[in-house]
């Protein structure tokens, strides 16, 4: 973790070498091998450490997480006669898998470790536009790891040398204090004269505290409607609160967005999967998206394969040496696309679910014409004759509650495959069902476009798909309250 402290390294120079940064090295290294030229947390501030935090952040989530949710949501897939990212898509993820591990290692270390130092610091003096950041960005960042997880070290984490052996909490109980810790910094004074200015030392929102706000709310808002499974009750009672008071949500990304065109300083995806494989040809597209795309003759088909009548693999059928799959496009990446934590959609998108599930659904049908709407927008698109009367899109008015919910989610889950934000609709898939799973794979007549299939080479049992993450080997290995291992086909705490 200290080799981040450079501030002149990390952040004068436009954004920062974020993937070289966050993925420099196991987890040993980020703590033992200490510079010398770089200052130590005791040396550091909640202006240095707190950037460097986001960038673990969005390292890992814009990363390797957005290349596993691309693949298990079915965005792409791997390319034919390749294998670069083959064991993610048969699903082949052990205990060892430097994905598992790594994703765990960086956002504990460089992420919830440098948070929490930032929330300590800023509590000390009085700074709580910085409280307020950090803790909705750890809250964040934890989330993630309980969602892909279930279960991780969290009361008694964070200590360092005072806890080898922290114990696991379980997921739910995680979120209870998440929530608990957002109403407190929500609650700070943000006019006291022991406030600073973050301005470009915030890399999400350059310090505008409405901004901090609305994703603070709008995090909430996911938070309780990922409960609606697990704790109906408490769902319902958190969310109707919220709105009792008065709470605002994002209408803006929060996302990192400055990235620019050269190495160590560009989005994460494309750092990772083109500019240091040296190679463009390793993802492309999947005839699960591509399939559905065509069927409502989508225009945002242009802008992620480069035509309207892409070839395309079906998902996880890599070994075969059919010659169309050597045509297939590849899934568009730029080095300066952003990375988003909660997408503008995504925004809509949970509050039109809200308002059906809870709030007498008058308002639905606009919150999820205006997630449609945005989702296209991110494209430079117009998707009004999408959701006009008779289109492809249109808001099921006269549809049960179930046919309403499947058209906000399954319009939520084209919207994540822009912005390295595919984990969003992993988590979601698992949440609600949504996009159906097809009973066929998608080579069968039979097939429904946009169905999401069993991948080809699958090496899990018969019918089954990724649901989690096992437990990683870095820390079951050296933790002796580690819980017994479950299988990735397991629910999380949440799920269906």
């Amino acid at each position: 973790m200290n080799i981040f402290y450079n501030q002149k390294k990390l952040i004068g120079l436009g954004l920062i070498g974020i993937f070289l940064v966050v993925s420099s090295g196991c987890k040993k290294q980020l703590d033992i091998n200490q510079n010398p030229n770089f200052p130590t947390l005791a040396q550091g501030n909640p202006s240095l450490v707190f950037p460097v935090a986001v960038l673990a952040t969005t390292g890992k989530v814009g990363g390797d997480l957005e290349i596993i949710g691309g693949m298990w949501s079915q965005y792409f897939t791997q390319a034919s006669l390749a294998s670069q990212y083959a064991l993610i898509d048969s699903y082949n993820m052990p205990s060892t898998s430097i994905y598992i591990n790594q994703s765990y290692d960086i956002l504990f270390s460089s992420g919830l470790k440098n948070y929490q130092y930032v929330i300590d610091q800023s509590q000390a003096s009085g700074d709580w536009i910085y409280y307020l950041m950090a803790t909705v960005m750890k809250a964040y960042t934890t989330e993630v790891l309980v969602d892909l997880y279930d279960k991780i070290p969290y009361t008694d984490a964070l200590k360092g040398a005072g806890d080898l052996n922290p114990k696991f909490d379980e997921g739910d109980s995680i979120y209870q204090n998440l929530l608990s810790n957002i109403d407190t910094a929500l609650s700070k004074d943000f006019m006291s004269s022991t406030n600073s200015v973050p301005g470009n030392q915030d890399l999400v929102f350059k310090g505008n505290l409405n901004n901090w706000i609305e994703f603070a709310n709008t995090l909430k808002l996911k938070m309780y409607l990922r409960m609606v499974n697990a704790n109906p009750s408490e769902a319902e009672a958190g969310i109707t609160a919220m709105y009792n008071n008065g709470a605002t949500f994002l209408d803006q990304d929060a996302a990192v967005t400055n990235f620019t065109n050269a190495p160590g300083l560009d989005n994460p995806f494309f750092e990772q999967n083109q500019r240091q494989l040296n190679t463009t040809t390793n993802i492309k597209a999947s005839t699960t998206f591509v399939s559905w795309l065509e069927a409502n003759h989508d225009s945002r088909i242009d802008y992620y394969f480069g035509s309207t009548t892409p070839n395309s693999i079906n998902q996880g059928d890599y070994t075969n040496n059919n010659p169309t799959y050597q045509t297939a496009p590849i899934f568009a990446q730029s080095p300066t696309d952003p990375v988003e934590f909660i997408s503008l959609p995504e925004s809509y998108f949970l509050q039109a679910e809200a308002d059906l599930r809870y709030l007498g659904g008058l308002n639905t049908q606009s919150l999820y014409n205006q997630g449609v709407l945005a989702a296209f927008a991110q494209l430079g698109l117009d998707g009004s004759s999408f959701i006009a009367p008779g289109g492809a899109y249109a808001f099921p008015v006269s549809g049960t509650m179930d046919q309403k919910l499947e058209a906000i989610i399954v319009q939520k889950w084209a919207s994540c495959a822009y912005g390295c934000h595919g984990i969003e609709a992993f988590f979601e898939k698992n949440r609600t069902g949504y996009p159906v799973s097809s009973p066929v794979y998608s080579t069968d007549p039979s097939y429904i476009p946009g169905q999401l299939v069993i991948a080809k080479n699958s090496v899990l049992p018969a019918g089954m798909v990724p649901k989690r993450f096992v437990f990683p080997y870095d820390e079951t290995s050296r933790n002796t309250n580690s819980p017994a291992p479950v299988p990735s086909t397991t629910k999380v705490w949440w799920g269906l």
